[in-house]
């Protein structure tokens, strides 16, 4: 694969985890691939705990960059993650798709957000190792 690999964070209404996944992608693997978010409804707003906590954990202020979109304003992707779809997941033409399988913080404590938070860190950091490897089945 000679092109940049594009990742596509995907989940329901594009609002929360999917947002984090692709905040964290851009900070710590824009090395290994460009990290994109959507899904198939979108919010007014991205989840206001999600920001507030980004911005003191990672200082990452996701309002500035990023918003909430819909899987048609994606560009052509390699691989798909999905958060863990509690309801049927988005589908996506892609080389790779998996599902991380995280439970959605919203309406819950800070705990459960900084918990989500550090899984999502883990698994971005995780399918960036994969990708410099070479070790992503379909995608190589």
């Amino acid at each position: 694969m000679d092109h940049t690999i594009r990742v596509a964070f995907v989940c329901v209404h594009n609002s929360c985890r999917s947002q984090i996944a692709e905040a964290l992608g851009k900070k710590l693997a824009a090395d290994a691939f460009e990290s994109y978010s959507a899904g198939t409804e979108t919010k007014p707003r991205i989840n206001q705990d999600a920001v507030r906590l980004m911005k003191q954990l990672h200082g990452i202020d996701m309002e500035k960059t990023q918003r909430s979109k819909l899987l048609a304003e994606l560009p052509p992707v390699d691989i798909v993650v999905t958060m863990g779809c509690n309801v049927s997941c988005p589908t996506l033409p892609c080389c790779h798709r998996e599902d991380w399988g995280l439970e959605d913080p919203t309406g819950h404590p800070d705990e459960a957000f900084e918990a989500t938070i550090q899984a999502i860190e883990q698994k971005v950091l995780d399918l960036r190792s994969r990708i410099r490897n070479r070790s992503v089945p379909g995608l190589f």
